[in-house]
């Protein structure tokens, strides 16, 4: 068992000093992600990876429950925190824009790392609830490949499955977000 696994599970029970054991541990992992999926969005934003760590960081620590099983579910929850995080600051940017329209992209973008506006991120993260809703389990890979930048090997690695069924997953995926993208309506 690894060490974050260890204080994962120390926290389930409650034992609350653990918590701070847990941040060194996985901080340099968090802001790996977190520079990766800054590395896509637009030059200019104002969100440094070293505070979406932090915020999601917070969101983490103030969950009412936490069901970190593992080291795997823990990284999926902070994906899933600094998904929420760039989605809410892109919800907001593009309320200040006021009545601005949808971009046209394409979902073959959806691996590279590129700029993103706002826009964007929310007709995919919308797109990407409804993959949710359908595909749950595949929805987990998306989150971690495109909100969290990390490659298929190690998403593949966090959630307990092949590379191969990573790589089947992903391909589902994508091809199902272009269809739902495609259908949605452009301003």
């Amino acid at each position: 068992m690894s060490e974050v696994t260890q204080i994962l599970a120390e926290l389930e029970q409650k034992e609350t000093e653990s918590l701070e054991d847990l941040l060194p541990l996985v901080y340099n992992e968090l802001r790996r992600i977190a520079a990766s999926k800054m590395a896509r969005e637009v030059e200019g934003h104002t969100l440094q990876p070293t505070a979406l760590v932090h915020e999601a960081w917070l969101r983490l620590v103030d969950l009412p429950q936490r069901s970190w099983q593992n080291r795997a579910y823990f990284f999926a929850a902070a994906a899933e925190a600094m998904r929420r995080i760039l989605v809410e600051r892109a919800r907001r940017k593009l309320a200040q824009r006021r009545g601005a329209g949808a971009v046209h992209f394409d979902v073959q973008e959806l691996e590279i790392a590129s700029p993103e506006p706002a826009d964007n991120l929310l007709e995919v993260n919308e797109a990407f609830e409804r993959f949710a809703q359908v595909e749950p389990k595949q929805a987990e890979l998306v989150k971690l490949r495109y909100f969290a930048g990390l490659k298929i090997d190690e998403a593949a690695q966090i959630l307990g499955i092949s590379v191969t069924t990573a790589n089947r997953w992903w391909s589902d995926a994508r091809a199902w977000l272009f269809y739902e993208l495609s259908r949605s309506p452009k301003s």
